[in-house]
């Protein structure tokens, strides 16, 4: 088959669009629907990674024979230190809906006040669990890693897609 000179720009264009829309380059990575991905999401999720690791480290512990006091010291106060940063995580327009890979849900924006409270729960629960940690008190470590998953599920019930 033989195209013109026309057709053949035509077809290279096309090429191109599909290429581009595709996220076939360096230059495509971290692009969504509404453009390129915002830095803070990235922080966001690995501030939300660090949280759950630290509690994690917490369970891990408590499921031992002999509980290392230290280790769950430093994972209580890793927790609240990353609790503390959730609130310059989420500036307006970086939602789920607006286009982005996050499970992060315009109900943050729309509800502020709500979602600042649900933060202070995990602040504060997780500021008690540094002060219990401190304590040695296996038992009431336990308790309180309630208190803290409370906290969690009572933000992710409103502000999270749901994952299930």
């Amino acid at each position: 088959m033989v195209f013109s000179s026309f057709q053949r720009g035509a077809i290279v264009a096309s090429l191109g669009l599909a290429l581009a829309a595709c996220g076939g380059g360096a230059e495509g990575e971290g692009a969504t629907a509404a453009g390129p991905e915002p830095e803070v999401i990235d922080e966001r999720q690995a501030n939300f990674k660090a949280i759950g690791d630290s509690f994690k480290a917490i369970r891990e512990q408590l499921e031992t024979e002999s509980p290392d006091m230290a280790i769950i010291t430093s994972a209580a106060t890793d927790l609240n230190t990353a609790a503390g940063k959730i609130e310059g995580h989420f500036p307006e327009g970086t939602s789920v809906e607006d286009g982005y890979d996050t499970e992060a849900l315009a109900t943050i924006w729309q509800k502020p006040e709500e979602f600042a409270a649900a933060q202070q729960m995990l602040i504060d629960a997780s500021a008690e669990m540094v002060t219990i940690a401190e304590s040695g008190d296996a038992a009431a470590i336990g308790a309180q890693v309630g208190a803290v998953g409370k906290s969690c599920k009572n933000c992710h019930d409103q502000f999270r897609v749901d994952d299930d």
